[in-house]
């Protein structure tokens, strides 16, 4: 052999060898990518995936905030339609137990001046009886009495019939309820006659 054609074997010798290592450290993990534009293209497709993903975030938070918006509407919308329930009924319960108003005075005048004693005492008795249980109904309605003496005279409970001196009891203060008033809730069925202090 020649010594050109050993420098020739020798230079294929190298060559083998620097292919070996090659290979040696694309096993190794150092794996050569390409540049053919996809790392591109997957980028792209991920900032759009973002943006979807905000849009949609936007959309959930718009439909929760009407969905809260309508719901409280509608509780506001039902309390509304309670209230007027309620205060549709009272007038009406109002408006019937007026009738029966004038039964109640004519039974509490009869027990003012029952008999004290004799056959007419005991039928007196009754009488109360049928009160108290008329009173207790009107009342389980929610329609309270305004009765109270010595109390300060108030034009919205009370309808004066009287102005007078009285040394027992504060001026503008009731001296006595003529007949009793009633209310129900806010609204005032009839309004107390009373006998007002000068």
């Amino acid at each position: 052999m020649d010594e050109q054609e050993k420098r020739h074997a020798s230079h294929s010798s190298q060559s083998a060898h620097s292919d070996r290592r090659n290979v040696g450290k694309s096993h190794s993990g150092q794996i050569p990518v390409k540049d053919d534009g996809e790392p591109k293209v997957e980028s792209a497709s991920l900032e759009e995936t973002k943006k979807e993903l905000e849009y949609a975030n936007s959309q959930a938070a718009a439909n929760m905030d009407g969905w809260q918006r309508e719901r409280a509407e509608f509780a506001n919308f039902k309390r509304r339609i309670e209230r007027e329930q309620s205060q549709q009924r009272q007038y009406l319960t109002g408006e019937v137990i007026k009738k029966y108003l004038v039964i109640l005075d004519d039974l509490e005048l009869a027990i003012k001046n029952k008999p004290k004693d004799g056959e007419g005492a005991s039928w007196a008795e009754g009488i109360i009886l049928i009160s108290r249980k008329l009173q207790t109904i009107i009342e389980s309605e929610g329609v309270e009495r305004i009765f109270e003496n010595n109390v300060p005279f108030d034009p919205n409970l009370h309808e004066a019939i009287s102005n007078e001196e009285n040394p027992d009891v504060e001026s503008g203060n009731i001296i006595e309820v003529v007949r009793q008033g009633y209310k129900i809730g806010d609204r005032i069925l009839r309004p107390a006659m009373v006998r007002v202090a000068r």
